[in-house]
């Protein structure tokens, strides 16, 4: 099936919205689409074995005793059915019983399949149609839908519903990324996962498993399964699968149904506070986690989980800032890899979806770099690949797929490949949302291709797409936070802004002759010394000459050096217990590489500016950060000024005559 046919039937199924306009808001339309689009699926996948499951129910009416699911599975050859004669063209057909029957039909479906219906809170938008004598001819319009498989097989539904929800977001002032992904990115993402097993797959029986935790309507599952089929037809593909959305969760539990998957597999709920297939090991994750989406209403059970539960947990690392849960994604997806076994056999591999804030967001020892450190040192992340910028549709932003496993090959140990594919794309003829730009196909055959040869393109001076390619060693995304102190250095002087400095402290207040000490220290204005006992003994004589006793104790004596010292270069280092006093003032932080000796580094880049410098070593932190970026950029030199000027010139002129066309 082309776009244009998968268009025009999602058309067919949004042109319902002509009838509840008035009755309806926009951003309710989809409450009633979505659930009727998928009622109208599972009638005509049914519809083969209507009649004989018809049978098989009449045969067990009777006996109460039996539970005949079993059988009326097998009846309907598929994981559901309905033991209902009734059709949609049946209830329409009588407008006046219309929601009697369907709630009737909904009522015989199995159970599997009525929960679905029942997340879109299906009753409530029967009744609601029926109070607005709009019910009738809503079914009507579905039952012209034709949602046959030999129209539109299982793969090209997921369009269909994709698009309805696209709209239905668009309406809704929604994010229609937070529900689906373009179906050309999950195409390379699973290239890129599942390739480098191309040899296994073809094994005659290979089983394998693969778990989306945030899976929207099934798009990734869908593509990972026929990616695998593809490599061997006979495989056996299992997809499991979490989603939050109960309209997303609805169509992807309906789409497995229709498969013939098993649908527990696809559970609701938050893979956070309520994670499913906890205890399962899978081949391959992979996932589009909603970007910079916070965890704050799940915090309590993250927070316990991380404390408490240590490495039989899922986030012992760290814990990212709560405005942003990706990286918890990405940890409850690294818990579900299956063990390595002694062989070498086993393993998992994962892909994920992220914008650029994990890769280097949070300073050394945040949550942050603790999570990358540990997967860094763990030695699982393989790849990071840069994608084109407006490939979504909720977000014009640059994204990025990581690709992590725990079953590297030899020559990927120990190294990370970084892999700059933002330039392989093309322009969309009519952009979705913030969608502007697509992967064709054959952008996607180049970067699959040029995966599987990076570490031999970045070996490789005079291969054609050596520039795209850098490989790295683990340990170089790693760094040393090492915190830089300098000697607290002061002057000693009386001001009038070191009086009233001095007059401002609390200890002086408490003086039983503040006034006087005051105005005794007040004689000495405008006098400088070079150190603090030259200061000590000219105020000690200003104030004894006053007839005054010298206040005593450490408060009063810091509260006078904070007062009447001034930072100066060239001041006298102050002391504390023999060792200089630091300056917090102009404490500074380098990042050193790791494995670099720091202190040849603080005499090679911070002596020559400030010779007594020294590291704080019990402050030091070990970091992590992959800056993408960076590694790419290529500096563009200006244009030459003689060009700029021209193009000015240029356009003076050129403003110049439409002015004066304006006065003619």
């Amino acid at each position: 099936m082309n776009s244009s046919k998968h268009t025009e039937l999602a058309n067919h199924a949004w042109s319902v919205a002509d009838l509840l306009r008035g009755d309806y808001k926009q951003s309710d339309y989809g409450k009633v689409i979505l659930p009727f689009t998928v009622l109208r699926r599972l009638e005509c996948v049914l519809e083969p074995t209507r009649e004989k499951v018809a049978e098989t129910a009449a045969q067990y009416k009777e006996q109460e005793d039996l539970d005949p699911d079993y059988w009326l599975r097998k009846a309907s050859g598929l994981s559901f059915y309905n033991k209902s004669n009734l059709t949609l063209k049946k209830i329409a057909g009588d407008p006046k019983s219309a929601a009697k029957n369907l709630q009737k039909y909904v009522g015989a479906f199995s159970d599997n399949a009525r929960e679905v219906l029942d997340k879109y809170e299906f009753a409530q938008q029967i009744k609601r149609l029926d109070d607005a004598d709009l019910l009738y001819q809503v079914i009507g319009r579905f039952t012209d839908l034709d949602l046959h498989p030999e129209v539109v097989p299982n793969h090209n539904m997921g369009y269909i519903f994709e698009e309805l929800i696209r709209r239905f977001a668009e309406q809704s002032n929604e994010t229609a990324g937070e529900h689906f992904t373009p179906r050309e990115v999950i195409k390379l993402m699973v290239n890129l996962l599942i390739a480098p097993d191309g040899d296994a797959l073809t094994v005659p029986g290979v089983v394998r498993t693969v778990m989306d935790p945030a899976c929207g309507t099934g798009g990734m599952l869908s593509a990972a399964e026929e990616y695998i089929r593809e490599f061997n037809k006979d495989a056996w593909v299992e997809v499991y699968g979490q989603e939050l959305n109960p309209e997303s969760w609805a169509i992807c539990r309906s789409d497995l149904m229709i498969k013939g998957q098993d649908p527990e597999h696809i559970a609701f709920g938050n893979s956070f506070s309520d994670p499913a297939h906890r205890r399962e090991r899978f081949d391959y994750l992979l996932a589009n986690p909603p970007f910079g989406v916070e965890w704050k209403k799940v915090k309590d059970e993250v927070e316990y989980e991380h404390k408490h539960m240590g490495e039989a947990g899922r986030f012992a690392a760290g814990l990212p800032r709560i405005n942003d849960g990706s990286l918890l994604f990405l940890q409850h997806m690294i818990s579900m890899m299956k063990p390595v076994d002694v062989k070498g056999g086993g393993g998992s591999r994962i892909a994920i979806v992220f914008n650029g804030s994990p890769l280097f967001t949070g300073a050394a020892g945040s949550g942050e770099s603790e999570i990358r450190r540990w997967i860094l040192e763990n030695d699982w992340l393989e790849a990071i690949v840069a994608l084109p910028d407006q490939l979504f549709y909720n977000t014009g932003i640059s994204t990025y797929f990581w690709i992590l496993t725990n079953r590297k090959s030899p020559d990927h140990r120990g190294k990370v490949v970084l892999l700059d594919a933002r330039d392989q794309f093309q322009k969309m003829r009519k952009s979705l949302g913030d969608k502007r730009k697509e992967l064709g196909k054959q952008h996607i055959a180049d970067v699959t291709r040029l995966y599987a040869e990076a570490i031999q393109a970045a070996a490789d001076p005079d291969h054609e797409l050596h520039a795209k390619v850098k490989v790295f060693d683990n340990e170089a995304f790693g760094y040393q936070r090492i915190t830089v102190e300098r000697p607290l250095k002061l002057r000693f002087e009386v001001t009038e802004e070191t009086l009233t400095a001095l007059a401002a402290a609390k200890p002086v207040h408490k003086l039983a002759e503040a006034e006087a000490f005051l105005a005794a220290v007040r004689t000495l204005l405008g006098s400088s010394w070079p150190t603090k006992f030259e200061a000590l003994v000219a105020l000690k004589g200003a104030v004894v000459d006053a007839g005054l006793l010298w206040p005593t104790g450490a408060p009063f004596a810091k509260a006078l050096r904070d007062a009447i010292g001034v930072r100066d270069p060239e001041g006298e280092v102050q002391k504390v217990k023999g060792e200089p006093e630091l300056d917090t003032e102009l404490r500074d932080y380098e990042n050193v590489p790791l494995g670099e000796d720091v202190e040849d580094y603080l005499k090679r880049e911070v002596h020559p500016h400030a010779p007594d410098a020294w590291i704080d070593h019990t402050k030091t932190k070990i970091g992590y950060e992959i800056p993408v970026t960076r590694h790419f950029y290529a500096y563009e030199p200006p244009r030459p000024l003689t060009v700029i000027d021209a193009e000015l010139k240029a356009l003076e002129a050129e403003i110049q005559a439409l002015l004066g066309e304006v006065t003619e």
